[in-house]
């Protein structure tokens, strides 16, 4: 997948940055390089690959430590809600700033 040089400038605008006519060839050049090793990565059949969820278990046997999903503090809302100016259900209410 090789990207345009109109696809660069779509890309810039849409992440608000400015390209130099200099920059934008190396922006291209770069952002292809990157969907070049993408493609690599695509390539590679790792079917029946289980997923690790930290490369350490890749090299050695790792478990892991996990605690229980317990509640282990009580319900505190209404005392940290009392200096609010306004409060309605349990929730901030705040001036609306955006039209």
């Amino acid at each position: 997948m090789a990207l345009t040089p109109q696809d660069t400038s779509r890309i810039a605008q849409l992440a608000r940055l400015e390209l130099s006519p200099t920059e934008a060839p190396e922006m291209l050049a770069q952002l292809n390089d990157f969907f070049k090793v993408v493609e690599q990565m695509r390539a590679v059949d790792t079917s029946g690959v289980e997923p690790l969820y930290t490369p350490l278990s890749a090299v050695q046997l790792v478990s892991l430590r996990l605690r229980d999903d317990a509640v282990t503090e009580t319900d505190q809302r209404e005392a940290n809600q009392r200096s609010a100016p306004v409060v309605e259900d349990g929730l901030f209410l705040v001036p609306k700033v955006i039209e």
